[in-house]
């Protein structure tokens, strides 16, 4: 149950943005670097909306401390709030390697801003949602900061039992909207969009008013709401979420902070969002899959797991965890694969040092398991494989497929079934 658990984990996080805890075993817990898919860093996500005319706080972007220092000066403003921007929250109570306590700092003097950000640049922040180690910050945000007087929770989102877009608000923001939602469903509001007609005038100030916006604010905070939805279709976001959403002592409202999630498949005509893509947190050997459709999510076991299709990637990571052995990673080839998919797959695979053994667990469907055959035996040659390679598969063109490892004359252990081929593979370890 416990494998089972972890191993729906690793799939969900196929489309996660930050490292996770997951469960692998009965006794351990481990760290899962999942694939993020596009996640951009808070000031990127503030230019979108920017550039759509969403009001945020004026801000510039600085990778030195003099630029920051000369940021800071440029804002003119009787206080600046620094952030450092890694894609990871609790940036606030985070701790730097240098010392610094704190990921984001308010102050009134410029010159502080380029003695923080000296503290900041280059150095790790360690927060609860980055690994141990912590990530180092390249980019800082240098921000007008504002007094909220109030703060409110927006977003706009995919529903699959609407059929499209909806908007969810609450009066309570700047918190966690799932808790509200738990305690007081009554303070979350729902507007379902027509895809066709768009956000109408009486659902914008309808979701203002639930919001508590009243009087002037009302119009402008309805105002912004369009607006936000305007980019949600303008850039293919599945989510457009803002918390908060607050006024200002001066009768201002402003989106003070943004999460956009954007629609994979439509990269081929939001390239200059997805030119955004920052891939430096991400682990080297996820980015590399990805230049090839291939999905990987790495895992601390021994066993690395090479199979098409993320339920039986669950089944492969179960199985194995059953038989007293622990997976390295799993790495799902999809339905289209091609032999050269196959070839880079075990050299992702062998370049994890932790990598003992290979079980290849293929169920052939639209894939042609020779193609799969061709690849492990083209990989095994040229990569000089030193790690035992057992090898299952099942489905259209199977028959020639066995033929063609079995003739090989590599040291591939065949498996009749999942089964004995987790067994083959813990007990391939063990013998080492």
């Amino acid at each position: 149950m416990a494998a089972s658990m972890a191993s729906q984990a690793a799939v969900r996080g196929l489309r996660a943005a930050s490292t996770k805890q997951l469960l692998v075993s009965r006794n351990q817990l481990v760290r899962v670097s999942p694939r993020r898919w596009l996640n951009l860093q808070e000031y990127q996500s503030k230019k979108l909306m920017q550039d759509s005319g969403v009001t945020v706080q004026r801000f510039f972007v600085a990778d030195t401390a003099s630029e920051a220092l000369e940021a800071a000066k440029r804002l003119k403003v009787k206080e600046i709030v620094l952030k450092a921007q890694i894609l990871a929250g609790g940036r606030g109570k985070g701790v730097f390697d240098s010392g610094l306590k704190g990921g984001v700092h308010l102050t009134k003097e410029p010159a502080a801003v380029g003695e923080l950000a000296g503290k900041m640049l280059g150095f790790n922040l360690t927060t609860k949602q980055t690994p141990k180690e912590g990530v180092k910050v390249k980019t800082v945000m240098v921000a007008e900061a504002l007094d909220i007087s109030r703060e409110t929770y927006f977003a706009i989102l995919m529903d699959r039992s609407c059929n499209g877009p909806v908007m969810v608000g609450s009066p309570q923001g700047g918190v966690d909207i799932e808790e509200v939602a738990a305690t007081t469903p009554e303070l979350i509001f729902k507007e379902v969009i027509d895809i066709f007609e768009g956000v109408r005038d009486d659902q914008a100030l309808r979701m203002a008013a639930n919001l508590g916006f009243k009087g002037p604010l009302e119009k402008q905070a309805a105002d912004q709401i369009k607006r936000l939805y305007e980019l949600f279709l303008k850039v293919d976001a599945t989510q457009v979420e803002v918390n908060p959403l607050g006024e200002t002592p001066e009768g201002q409202v402003v989106c003070f902070d943004a999460k956009i999630n954007f629609d994979d498949n439509a990269e081929f005509r939001q390239k200059a969002v997805f030119a955004m893509d920052d891939t430096t947190e991400s682990d080297p050997l996820e980015t590399e899959a990805a230049k090839y459709d291939l999905k990987y999510i790495g895992l601390d076991g021994n066993i690395a797991c090479f199979v098409n299709g993320a339920g039986l990637a669950m089944a492969t990571c179960d199985i194995i965890d059953l038989h007293g052995g622990k997976p390295a990673n799993f790495l799902d080839l999809g339905g289209g694969v091609k032999e050269n998919q196959v070839y880079v797959a075990f050299k992702l695979l062998t370049a994890d040092p932790k990598v003992e053994a290979i079980l290849v667990n293929i169920f052939g469907g639209i894939v042609n398991c020779a193609i799969i055959a061709n690849g492990i035996t083209k990989a095994c040659r040229e990569l000089e494989l030193k790690v035992p390679l057992v090898v299952r598969l099942e489905g259209t063109n199977v028959q020639e497929a066995k033929r063609i490892l079995s003739e090989s004359g590599l040291p591939i252990t065949s498996a009749s079934d999942l089964d004995d081929a987790a067994k083959k593979a813990v007990a391939a370890i063990a013998k080492k």
